[in-house]
């Protein structure tokens, strides 16, 4: 399963550096962490997810910038 706009979808307000509304992955089925209860968006009720891609926190500036920019 690919994911690839997800990573740059426009941020959710609980979206920081560490965590995600959603799985960031481009390719979820390789993420070491998938389907870990305690960790991963697809089978956590609230969604959100807390092992983002090691590029997450980069993009995540980036995207909140963009954010700012266009307010």
């Amino acid at each position: 399963m690919r994911n690839d706009k997800a990573f740059h979808a426009p941020l959710h307000p609980v979206d920081t550096e560490k965590q995600t509304k959603g799985c960031r992955h481009t390719n979820p089925d390789i993420c070491a962490k998938h389907s870990l209860p305690a960790v991963c968006a697809f089978v956590r009720k609230d969604g959100m997810y807390f092992a983002p891609p090691q590029s997450w926190p980069k993009q995540f500036r980036k995207l909140k910038a963009q954010k700012k920019a266009t307010k």
